[in-house]
């Protein structure tokens, strides 16, 4: 069922919670919203586990306020998410910004709801490039994406769905996926695409001791591999996953794989 959490500034987050057992939290990718999970929802739910899908503010059927898409304050949305629910033994999977939400959420509010997390073709440690971080979009092509935003974004929001899976998919796949994006509020999209080019996690990553699965891509053209293998060299004990014949959506290109992966690690939480 779908219910409404509040948020610390007021804001009403969209849950959806459906199943019983342990709880998943699938924090979705920018710009869609929770339902890009859909088919590992249903095998969630086959599989016995609680399925906790979170709409960000902005997205889906959430409000969508002026302010708040940094990740400082959606990783606050994602605690008063677990808080509320009273959820306890969390895998939190974060997908592509969701995966920076969820370092940031850890980082902030600690681990102890967690017992798993799962970074699938994150966002992180950082987005764009900087000094000593050569890989991913420069901050200027994140600025013509935002302006595209601004000016068109039906249109970048179809550009951006070209570059984002490695495999052919049939047309009312792809209209269903771009159909989620366009959902969105405009000004969500452009502020946490603001978010997504300025965060830089990488003094956190060595902060993280929670068991973590990292699973990505290698064709990935929206983060690129090498996310991974920095996330993976500083997450102490961290495990790769790669997902060889993949773009950035994994979840569909990888469908099968992606779903196993996942539903392996929750049940033996050591093996994949």
């Amino acid at each position: 069922m779908g219910t409404f959490i509040q948020a610390v500034d007021g804001t009403k987050i969209y849950v959806e919670d459906i199943g019983s057992g342990q709880p998943v939290v699938m924090l979705h990718g920018w710009p869609a919203n929770n339902n890009m999970f859909e088919y590992q929802k249903n095998r969630l739910l086959e599989e016995g586990y609680r399925y906790i899908g979170v709409d960000y503010r902005g997205y889906g059927k959430s409000d969508a306020p002026a302010t708040g898409y940094d990740y400082t304050t959606m990783a606050s949305d994602i605690n008063e998410v677990i808080q509320q629910l009273k959820l306890t033994n969390v895998t939190l999977l974060g997908f592509s910004m969701g995966g920076g939400i969820a370092l940031k959420y850890l980082l902030n509010h600690g681990e102890s709801n967690v017992s798993k997390l799962i970074l699938a073709g994150a966002a992180a440690p950082i987005f764009t490039q900087r000094d000593g971080y050569p890989y991913g979009m420069k901050k200027e092509e994140v600025d013509a994406l935002i302006e595209d935003t601004k000016q068109d974004r039906p249109s970048m929001l179809k550009g951006f769905g070209e570059i984002f899976f490695a495999k052919e998919h049939p047309e009312p796949l792809l209209q269903w996926f771009h159909n989620l994006s366009v959902d969105a509020s405009s000004h969500g999209t452009i502020q946490s695409a603001i978010a997504l080019r300025d965060e830089d996690l990488r003094d956190g990553l060595p902060k993280i001791s929670v068991d973590t699965l990292i699973m990505h891509g290698k064709k990935d053209q929206v983060c690129p591999f090498e996310f991974a293998e920095v996330m993976h060299k500083n997450i102490n004990g961290s495990r790769l996953e790669v997902f060889e014949e993949s773009g950035h959506g994994m979840f569909l290109d990888e469908r099968e794989k992606f779903t196993e992966t996942l539903v392996a690690y929750l049940k033996s939480g050591q093996t994949v």
